[in-house]
């Protein structure tokens, strides 16, 4: 099964799962007048949503290069975890606020609601659900190398976290009555916090590579010393960086004896390309310049 295929598989089987889940949270919130339960099916249903958008992006992303896209449509796949991301925000900011507001209505003197049992049935249920679903797409994502899995993965941890908060704030009441239901919105604050930051991180991530962030430091000295490991090969320089989807784009100027044949700097620089991509995937792409060394002796009168 190819990459494409595989990433659009596990996507399906948590869209597929999502989708039972809202359903569910939806009816449980109702029928127990839960308010926690009704939110967080609304979280389960941005869940649904993001997995339609990776669905589309990434068999975008599949496609090979064309005439339009000389390096391919692996940004697709970034453009999707963009949207993740600002869903992701989204639905943290509405879970913060949901829940300031009910922590203002009970300091106010109003008691809420305590839910029916079906709730935290609902609650628990989703966090299992999710946090396996959370376990088995990040795997996946990063297996495929998948940005979009990755940070689809993080939304299903989200909304295992908010199950989590609804859960104690159901429980509680459940068990002590009114006065603890307040532990319910309280939680969906501290848990909408933990999202906001997860997200941002999702967020900044996607903004870094689609605005051709290069690779880190470690990186840039790992490509660095692969080049001089080629004998006849010095002071690699220009060294350009930058993700491309999965993929890696490394571009750099190296020099080489200025009376080397053609076909042995050919073949000097074939091996590093093969070095490259051994080390970063076989769809890396690079490109290398070369140039005389100075002191060469065909050089040695300029």
């Amino acid at each position: 099964m190819d990459r494409t295929k595989e990433i659009l598989r596990v996507t399906l089987w948590g869209s597929a799962c999502n989708a039972l889940l809202t359903a569910f949270k939806f009816v449980a919130g109702f029928l127990s007048g839960s308010a926690a339960m009704i939110a967080d099916a609304v979280h389960s249903l941005s869940d649904f949503l993001t997995d339609i958008v990776v669905l589309v992006f990434v068999r975008i992303s599949g496609k090979p290069q064309d005439e339009s896209h000389d390096y391919g449509h692996g940004k697709f796949e970034t453009l999707a975890s963009l949207f993740i991301g600002m869903a992701l925000i989204a639905a943290a900011i509405g879970i913060i606020a949901n829940g300031a507001r009910q922590i203002a209505l009970c300091i106010s003197g109003e008691t809420l609601q305590v839910p029916g049992a079906i709730a935290l049935w609902a609650a628990l249920i989703s966090i299992a659900v999710k946090e396996l679903l959370y376990q088995y797409t990040r795997r996946s994502g990063r297996r495929l190398e998948s940005q979009a899995l990755v940070a689809n993965a993080w939304h299903h941890r989200s909304d295992a976290l908010s199950s989590i908060a609804a859960a104690v704030g159901i429980g509680c009441a459940l068990l002590f009555g009114e006065k603890w239901a307040v532990l319910d919105p309280v939680a969906s604050v501290v848990v909408g916090a933990m999202l906001v930051k997860v997200a941002v991180e999702l967020f900044k991530e996607s903004i870094l590579e689609l605005t051709d962030s290069s690779l880190s430091a470690e990186m840039e000295k790992e490509i660095h010393d692969i080049i001089c490991e080629c004998p006849g090969v010095v002071e690699p320089h220009n060294l350009r960086t930058r993700r491309i989807g999965k993929e890696t784009a490394i571009e750099v100027h190296v020099r080489m004896a200025g009376d080397m044949q053609l076909n042995d700097a050919h073949d000097k620089v074939s091996d590093i390309e093969k070095r490259l991509r051994e080390r970063f995937g076989a769809g890396t792409f690079v490109t290398i310049h070369m140039e005389p060394i100075k002191n060469s002796p065909k050089n040695s009168g300029r």
